[in-house]
């Protein structure tokens, strides 16, 4: 059972891995077109074994600043909708509260009142709900769009430079200390950015 558990999650870390480009190994391929867009600034040799630093990567990538912009004015405008709601229901309950305190209504017509309340609570909980989940997916969306990106060019950059590992450091893990020519950051931003505009050109 406990070798079982432990090939469950090595499989589960693999695939994380391999979605959102926390590893790629070589693969041997012959060169591709990143030749024409990756900088040579980079000092690692064939074989050796770098890395890139992954917050860098999502902080200066043109694709997921723009992706982000994006998706954070579609998470605001759902927001303030919800807000929107939010606040039109709790005037209705405190207008509500208000008369039955005053007694301005007849118990009979403050039990329908109250009914209608109840389900226009529960309406808005289940429309939050759902704008939650749509977040969710807009931003899960996202990920994966730079993970596909970022994935994509390291298996075209490297049948270039011919690595034989490419760690993704993120938080100073995996990677707490290394030679510096060892980092591939500068050249892999170079390529992503420059492969970006030219695919915003020709769309």
């Amino acid at each position: 059972m406990k070798n079982y558990l432990s090939t469950i999650f090595s499989c589960v870390a693999l695939i994380i891995a391999i979605v959102f480009g926390v590893l790629y190994l070589k693969d041997g391929r012959q060169a591709g077109t990143v030749s024409e867009t990756s900088s040579p600034e980079t000092t690692a040799e064939k074989g050796a074994i770098v890395y890139v630093d992954l917050d860098r990567i999502l902080q200066e990538y043109d694709m997921a600043n723009d992706l982000r912009s994006v998706v954070e004015t579609k998470i605001q405008n759902i927001q303030a909708e919800v807000t929107r709601r939010g606040k039109k229901l709790e005037k209705d309950v405190n207008d509500f509260q208000e008369k039955m305190n005053k007694g301005l209504m007849t118990r009979s017509v403050a039990e329908v009142q109250a009914q209608k309340l109840d389900q226009q609570q529960q309406e808005f909980n289940n429309y939050a709900q759902q704008k939650q989940n749509e977040i969710n997916e807009e931003q899960m969306v996202m990920m994966n769009q730079l993970a596909d990106a970022i994935k994509t060019f390291l298996d075209e950059y490297n049948a270039v430079m011919q690595y034989s590992l490419i760690l993704t450091n993120q938080g100073g893990a995996p990677v707490i200390a290394a030679d510096t020519s060892l980092d591939i950051t500068d050249d892999v931003l170079a390529g992503l950015n420059d492969e970006y505009v030219k695919n915003k050109n020709k769309k």
